[in-house]
């Protein structure tokens, strides 16, 4: 359980970024691993919160994320997303947000 995406306490899948359950009716979209333009289409995904998953995109361009980022540990080493992740971590699990 916990950042492995299976679910929490309550069955409710997990962002396996931030660490919040992602319970029905909250913002979440899939993830490409590896981004659909640069090789992924069909390839790994995973369930974020929509708010991770916007800040990746915010963040990262298509060629580093395809090179550099194509794995969960790589995305949670990264230094300015390891701090949103620590940070969005301490707010609801439903928090949207604004990505900056």
């Amino acid at each position: 359980m916990g950042l492995t995406g299976q679910g929490d306490a309550t069955g409710d899948p997990v962002c396996p970024l931030c660490g919040r359950p992602i319970p029905p009716g909250v913002p979440q979209s899939r993830h490409h691993l590896v981004p659909r333009l640069r090789g992924g289409k069909g390839g790994q995904t995973v369930l974020l919160h929509q708010v991770c998953h916007s800040t990746i995109h915010k963040t990262l361009s298509e060629t580093d994320l395809a090179r550099h980022f194509n794995t969960v540990e790589a995305l949670r080493a990264h230094p300015e997303l390891a701090r949103f992740w620590a940070w969005v971590a301490k707010r609801p699990p439903e928090w949207k947000g604004k990505v900056r």
